[in-house]
């Protein structure tokens, strides 16, 4: 396991008489995520690499094999929860439990596992709590309506709304970088050619895709936050233009050397900064990185429960 952290603020939590450790496991196609935190302080935060999303899409399904490994890492991840003194975990599974076609079968191992309620969330719910986690550790844009970008390794949402009102707009693309590596970015690098393609598969998916323009938008996810190490907080037009290049052309080692990435996230970030730059201009405003986003609203939204009990 992979300790991302410990010690940082979060966002803050609802508050309850006795505080006490709350978490949140997330199923993602590329890896299972823990984050742990103690009245809005993050406790810690822990990762595994799967690859669920790599079954989905060669195989349309999970193999039982990689069913057994993810158990295995839920129960892992649940244990160091509990360690951790959590008392409340909410078990999350994002787009590998939609796109499955045992995504039950998923379901019911991770919640043997973790010994915890899981659930899948419909695109609409990971695009919900995407956006409550990216505002709540967001400072401003108390009175604007602000997109909240989120792609992930099999889906992409986009959530519009505001702060004191919530989602007023959602909606959900079935790719995200993992997918679209897999399909059109297989070469390391890829290349400008492959690239092209990838740029018009997306615009393709995008069509009927208009979602109400925002005053500000805000990218979560892993893509996100990996190209922030290459060219900061602020993804445009002029970011992108000189991105898309320069990820065709230099392989994973090499961006991971230069810029200090994740070796799990270089492979598939290309496809990320296509999608995520098909969005951009889609929603006509530069995307500023956030540093919150599902895991955090999840919390948000388990401590709120907790204090209303």
């Amino acid at each position: 396991m992979i300790l991302d952290g410990v010690g940082t603020d979060v966002v803050r939590l609802a508050r309850h008489d006795q505080p006490v450790p709350v978490g949140v496991v997330d199923v993602g196609s590329n890896t299972v995520r823990l984050l742990v935190a103690d009245d809005g302080q993050q406790v810690l935060t822990v990762r595994e690499a799967v690859g669920l999303g790599a079954d989905v899409e060669s195989h349309g399904l999970i193999s039982a094999r990689k069913l057994e490994e993810t158990a295995a890492v839920v129960a892992a991840l649940a244990h160091t929860a509990r360690e951790a003194g959590t008392t409340h975990l909410d078990v999350l599974i994002t787009s590998p439990g939609r796109q499955a076609s045992n995504g039950d079968e998923l379901l019911d191992a991770v919640e043997r596992a973790a010994g915890a309620p899981a659930r899948i969330l419909s695109a609409a719910e990971e695009g919900r709590l995407a956006f409550v986690g990216a505002l709540a550790g967001t400072t401003g844009l108390v009175r604007r309506r602000v997109a909240v970008v989120d792609v992930g390794g099999g889906s992409t949402q986009v959530t519009v709304g505001t702060r004191h009102g919530g989602p007023t707009w959602i909606g959900s693309l079935d790719i995200g970088s993992l997918r679209l590596t897999r399909r059109l970015l297989a070469g390391d690098p890829s290349g400008v050619a492959a690239v092209e393609a990838a740029k018009h598969e997306v615009a393709a998916l995008l069509g009927g895709f208009d979602p109400p323009e925002p005053q500000a938008a805000l990218a979560v996810g892993g893509s996100a936050r990996t190209l922030r190490r290459i060219a900061g907080a602020r993804l445009g037009c002029d970011e992108f233009a000189t991105l898309l290049p320069l990820l065709a052309t230099t392989s994973s080692d090499d961006l991971i050397r230069r810029y200090d990435l994740p070796p799990h996230r270089a492979r598939t970030l290309t496809a990320g900064a296509v999608i995520l730059a098909a969005l951009q201009e889609r929603l006509r405003t530069p995307l500023r990185v956030a540093r919150t986003g599902l895991r955090e609203g999840a919390l948000v939204e388990l401590a709120e429960r907790r204090a209303a009990a």
